[in-house]
């Protein structure tokens, strides 16, 4: 057992929950200054051909939930973009700006998402795309703890307020039937109610399934490195369902938000993979969930059979809908994911969100851990960068349901390795 999943191993009411990073951001260096060109260093987005794409869609029109540990609505690409929902985890005894939005895991994720480049900040794959910000986990010094309650009722909760893609950078292992089936349950809320979640596979470089990732109707994604290979941090398995860039992307520091380290992790990856459908359904706003899931899976970068457990249905390239017109929507009601593994679409409707929600309030303002051992994924080769996807593009799919494990209580975490 490597230091850092001894780190986060803790017993609570004598169930042991296994603490997995999905969260991968990752101080791999020395931190930047602000004033430093952080959008030269956001090399997956001219990968994607980004700003070809922003002639087409912005994700205007799109809300995305970020459930995480806070989101920092004051940071400049931030701005005018977060919906504060509820805290779904905080006593409201502590007003830090740390006790709100955590120590920037969830600050970057929305701004790799949505971000507008203001001030020298991150600029986001879907830049003119909503944030809807619930926190589901407390910010710890070593990592976020929660209950499996605060992720189910932010589901529900971030579904009726009006989000279409919802993005889970968080992970965990090691909990029982009865939060299992209520995070199930959740799910096949969202979808009923025509959302789409994703989820990261986490970072441990091993075949090894995590919650919510591995939950039927979740999209799982693992990570790709710049040449467009399967990260050897990225965890893999039959319910990988697509993969996205998430090495070494700037991301802001936890000592100093004030500035810029190079990260990693699926975590990232998720979130591109979140602002990608962002992308397509504001371009299609008459799509259901269903059709920009499949157009997703049908244009990913892939060079072999599919699928493949280290990366899915492949690499994301939403630039083969936007630029090219690929991508067959195919019928509404019929999730692609859940009938390529033999499994029936939820019906639409669905239970109702616990009425004990607080609104969301509008702010007006508008790895933390690094690489674990070297993966046995196979480095899979890509497709050509004229494609809208990565230099040597290597991507191989895979897609199996992996039932859903859940405990009592889950450590919900973002691990912080050192490199």
């Amino acid at each position: 057992m490597s230091p850092l999943t001894r780190a986060f191993r803790s017993r609570v009411g004598g169930a042991l929950a296994s603490v997995a990073t999905v969260a991968a951001l990752v101080l791999a260096g020395a931190p930047t200054a602000q004033a430093e060109d952080v959008r030269a260093r956001q090399w997956y987005l001219d990968a994607m051909k980004a700003e070809e794409m922003w002639k087409v869609s912005t994700g205007k029109g799109i809300t995305v939930a970020v459930l995480d540990a806070g989101v920092d609505p004051t940071v400049p690409e931030l701005r005018g973009k977060v919906q504060i929902g509820p805290d779904m985890v905080g006593d409201g005894n502590d007003e830090s700006a740390d006790a709100q939005y955590g120590d920037g895991h969830g600050t970057t994720m929305a701004a790799y998402i949505a971000g507008t480049g203001a001030e020298g900040g991150l600029k986001g794959l879907a830049p003119d795309a909503q944030i809807l910000a619930v926190k589901v986990s407390l910010s710890k010094d070593e990592g976020f703890f929660s209950t499996v309650e605060p992720v189910t009722q932010a589901i529900r909760y971030a579904v009726d307020h009006g989000s279409r893609v919802i993005n889970l950078s968080i992970g965990a292992t090691g909990v029982n039937e009865k939060h299992e089936a209520a995070l199930q349950e959740a799910v096949d809320y969202a979808l009923s109610k025509g959302a789409l979640i994703f989820a990261s596979t986490g970072n441990d470089g091993h075949e090894f399934a995590e919650q919510p990732a591995v939950t039927p109707g979740v999209v799982a994604v693992g990570a790709l490195d710049t040449k467009g290979k399967v990260a050897k941090f990225s965890n893999y398995g039959d319910h990988v369902a697509l993969a996205a860039a998430g090495d070494k992307m700037p991301g802001r520091c936890e000592e100093d938000k004030t500035r810029f380290c190079t990260k990693f992790g699926t975590s990232g990856a998720t979130a591109i993979a979140s602002a990608s459908a962002a992308l397509i359904w504001s371009a299609h706003p008459d799509w259901t969930g269903n059709q920009v899931l499949r157009v997703m899976m049908e244009t990913a970068g892939r060079n072999g059979p599919v699928p493949s457990k280290y990366i899915g249905f492949g690499g994301v390239r939403p630039a083969q809908v936007l630029l090219e017109g690929k991508g067959d929507p195919g019928p509404a009601d019929v999730n692609p994911l859940l009938a390529a593994r033999g499994q029936a679409s939820p019906a639409p409707g669905g239970s109702a969100v616990p009425k004990n929600s607080p609104s969301p309030e509008s702010t007006g303002a508008g790895g933390e851990d690094g690489r674990s051992k070297e993966s046995h994924a196979a480095p899979d080769t890509a497709v050509g960068s004229g494609e809208g996807g990565f230099p040597l593009w290597a991507i191989v799919a895979s897609a199996v349901a992996v039932v859903a494990v859940i405990g009592a209580v889950v450590a919900v975490s973002v691990r912080r390795r050192r490199a």
